[in-house]
């Protein structure tokens, strides 16, 4: 029977080999499998990709999950009508399978908390403040020029609350969230519960956010890939997210071409 499927070699990059029978793959949303746009609800999500996401999950008997900033709610929306597996606001709310229940890994910030980070956006009005819940972030994307003074007030708020938050800078993005639960925290405790037990994890990410699944890959003999700039704890890199979609729809056989 064949359970592997070979590397790809796009655009020079040579991609894992995915062993259908014992493989589970978890995949970061923005910047690694969709390209980021200005604000979060301008992504756009191509069919195909949606596509390819379903056959290969189908492949791995189901241990394919979705990791993200992004809460449950907005990663559901997004796929539409689809779900996944998956793991949203950072590893705040964790779910082993579709239709699955939803655990809850982490308490909600505090409305003195929520108030205190708003006072970040009102810096500039090209500023957005996405409250998740489990976390605010303030996106800069259009106001890059401020990037070191939203840091810099961001900090400011953080140490005047006296909790113990963590400061998190992605991508024109600068977020605020308890500590104690993670990108990492949430995939160790999928690869506990079926369908993902006893495989080996392959884990794509793009941001500083992906460093902590990252690190816990060879807890489980397996393997990280960067998308963009090389991160701590990858073993291999892509140049884009066009890069793994085109991956994975050689994977699903579907039109890597089409896939752009």
């Amino acid at each position: 029977m064949d359970v592997a499927s070979p590397g790809h070699d796009i655009a020079g990059q040579q991609l894992p080999t995915l062993d259908r029978a014992r493989d589970a793959l978890f995949l970061d949303i923005d910047g690694t499998i969709i390209d980021i746009a200005l604000t979060p609800e301008a992504v756009v999500v191509p069919e195909l990709l949606k596509l390819s996401l379903s056959r290969v999950r189908e492949q791995l008997g189901g241990a394919l999950a979705l990791v993200s900033g992004r809460t449950l709610d907005a990663i559901d929306e997004l796929f539409a009508p689809l779900k996944f597996a998956a793991a949203g606001a950072h590893g705040a709310e964790v779910r082993a399978a579709p239709d699955g229940p939803v655990k809850r890994c982490a308490i909600p910030l505090t409305a003195p908390e929520r108030a205190a980070l708003a006072q970040v956006a009102r810096l500039d009005p090209r500023l957005r403040l996405e409250d998740k819940g489990y976390s605010m972030a303030v996106h800069y994307r259009t106001a890059r020029e401020l990037e070191d003074k939203v840091l810099a007030t961001v900090q400011q708020e953080v140490a005047g609350l006296g909790e113990d938050l963590r400061i998190l800078c992605g991508k024109a993005v600068v977020e605020v969230k308890q500590r104690g639960f993670s990108k990492g925290t949430a995939v160790r405790d999928l690869m506990q519960r079926p369908p993902f037990l006893n495989r080996r994890p392959i884990y794509f990410g793009d941001d500083v956010t992906d460093e902590d699944a990252l690190a816990i890959m060879p807890e489980f003999s397996g393997l990280g890939i960067s998308v963009g700039q090389l991160r701590p704890g990858a073993t291999g890199q892509v140049a884009t997210p066009a890069e793994v979609r085109q991956w994975l729809a050689g994977l699903a056989g579907a039109n890597p071409q089409r896939m752009q």
